[in-house]
């Protein structure tokens, strides 16, 4: 049978390849960074549906109440909604995390146009793949959507718990902070990324992942399907990472290469 630390071995290679990604050496300026936010920021989004998703099934959403089943895992889940879904920005203004990095777009002049184009049709009642097929986005960035959902849709909270644990790596934040002080060193401009991806760094912190890893162990317990279960989605979600790097990498590459034809 599985466990948490067989689990971080077997990942162990794809761990280190999405930490490695070429895609890291070709963020140097806020150009790389707009072109990384218009594609990540649909990531940013259906993170929240993962969390939502794992809300419903580890808290009691329903009327009339009943308490939840395991309240450690339940406090864990709203204290992460807590902060995703109604954090404070820099303005003291009570916004969502994903709300807060669509103002960081628009602030640094990324596009919001195919998000804000998804979330209408999302809004209006399209499924999320026909809405994602109606945008024009790469096929890499649909696929890795719709895995999240295909996971979403199996209704079993030890995957979804696995995908939310290991398939979200971030290793952007620190990166793209260095960029800001090289740009905007008197932190002037760029004002709502900054405060987004310092607020990201202090909440993510070193509680979450610790009890991410405790809300795996605990949801798989004894039952060694479970946890092949767990490894299978967790090798997938990580592979989808790294997809959407490489597809985010080759938008740069060729936004670069389109740069160099026309001077």
């Amino acid at each position: 049978m599985y466990n948490l630390q067989q689990i971080l071995e077997t990942i162990h290679p794809l761990r280190e390849k999405l930490q490695n990604h070429s895609l890291y050496d070709e963020l140097v300026d806020l150009e790389d960074i707009k072109i990384f936010m218009d594609i990540h920021v649909f990531a940013v989004w259906d993170f929240m549906s993962l969390l939502k998703s794992l809300q419903q099934h580890l808290t009691n959403v329903q009327t009339p109440w009943t308490p939840p089943k395991h309240p450690e895992l339940a406090r864990f889940i709203n204290e992460i909604v807590f902060g995703e879904e109604s954090d404070i920005n820099e303005l003291g203004i009570a916004k969502s995390h994903f709300e807060m990095y669509r103002e960081s777009m628009q602030q640094v002049g990324a596009s919001t146009i195919e998000i804000d184009s998804f979330l209408q049709k999302i809004g209006h009642g399209e499924s999320v793949n026909v809405a994602l097929d109606s945008v024009n986005l790469d096929q890499g960035v649909k696929e890795f959507v719709n895995y999240t959902f295909e996971i979403i849709q199996t209704q079993e909270v030890h995957k979804i718990a696995a995908a939310f644990t290991f398939g979200r790596e971030e290793l952007i934040p620190d990166m793209f902070i260095g960029i800001l002080n090289e740009i905007d060193g008197k932190n002037e401009q760029y004002t709502k990324l900054r405060y987004y991806l310092e607020r990201h760094i202090e909440l993510d912190g070193d509680e979450h992942g610790p009890l991410s890893l405790q809300m795996v162990s605990h949801l798989c317990g004894t039952d060694s399907q479970k946890w092949k279960e767990a490894l299978i989605v967790t090798e997938e979600a990580l592979t989808k990472r790294i997809d959407l790097w490489d597809t985010i990498h080759k938008a740069i590459r060729v936004k670069k290469g389109e740069f160099r034809q026309l001077v």
